[in-house]
């Protein structure tokens, strides 16, 4: 089996849509993908009806959290998505993605930067808007020549000179309300490290003893020996291990199923779920 479970639609800040995705993913050779938009669930339903036969859809989510003036996300997958308490904070992360990339495009303008909030909610569509969008600006500008080159502390990175806060969840609150929805939780790519500030290894053990399910080790921005290390961390701590490709369609270059998870872990965050269940393609259109 191949497996991907980390991949975005433009129900936040990928440009395939979520049919397009699933049917991507199949193209792709995939036997299972996760739909793991930004802070949203709402990309799920194209999704289901698309879906092809022989591909197996795993709903989610990849949470906006923070801790020690870290920001870092964590994966939520197989989680009842109209459960309140998780809900509620869903909604509160994604109310705030509005103000904070304004803020953000204020702070460009002021560095001399000519991009537009109406330029920004063009990309975003109808997406949860972030700083893939806004970094998708810069691009169309010229400004830099990659969404990934605008995350560095000239531009966008955390604490970067356009870098503008939002509301971020607690990760212990966030495994808290994600457990009580019945779901799996998994840190993504923790050691990322150039994208900004990355969570010590002191505070993965602490999230671990919470209920933390796994880590995201297999991932583009993991070299071999970061992939090493935190295999290693995983088994002393005792969590899963997955891999994914972090897919985004055409903004990222990674592809589907550039990295996967082992169909032994794949079952167990099966058997730990009790908020949802894979849905099995049925020959969507």
């Amino acid at each position: 089996m191949r497996i991907d479970l980390h991949c975005h639609s433009t129900a936040s800040d990928g440009t395939d849509t979520p049919a397009e995705l699933v049917r991507n993913a199949a193209a792709a050779g995939l036997d299972v993908v996760a739909l793991t938009d930004h802070d949203t669930t709402r990309g799920y339903a194209e999704a289901i009806a698309a879906l092809p036969s022989g591909l197996t859809l795993v709903t989610g989510a990849e949470l906006s959290c923070r801790i020690g003036g870290v920001s870092m996300h964590m994966l939520a997958y197989l989680f009842d998505p109209e459960e309140p308490a998780l809900l509620a904070e869903r909604e509160l992360v994604r109310d705030d993605r509005v103000p904070r990339a304004r803020a953000m495009v204020a702070k460009l303008n002021e560095l001399g930067v000519p991009v537009t909030w109406e330029q920004v909610a063009r990309i975003a569509g109808e997406g949860s808007v972030g700083r893939p969008h806004v970094a998708a600006a810069l691009v169309e500008l010229g400004v830099v020549p990659t969404v990934s080159d605008a995350f560095t502390q000239d531009w966008l990175a955390d604490g970067g000179r356009a870098y503008a806060e939002k509301h971020e969840t607690d990760p212990f609150e966030a495994i808290r309300l994600v457990k009580g929805a019945g779901g799996v939780t998994v840190l993504a790519h923790p050691a990322a490290a150039k994208r900004g500030r990355t969570v010590p290894e002191s505070d993965v053990a602490e999230l671990a003893a919470a209920g933390l399910d796994g880590i995201e080790v297999d991932h583009m921005d993991h070299d071999a020996d970061t992939r090493d290390r935190l295999r290693g961390l995983a088994k002393d701590l005792g969590l899963l291990v997955t891999g994914s490709s972090d897919y985004h369609g055409s903004r990222k270059t990674c592809e589907l199923g550039e990295y996967t998870t082992d169909p032994e872990v794949y079952g167990e965050i099966t058997r730990r779920s009790t908020g949802a269940f894979p849905v099995p393609g049925a020959g969507g259109a």
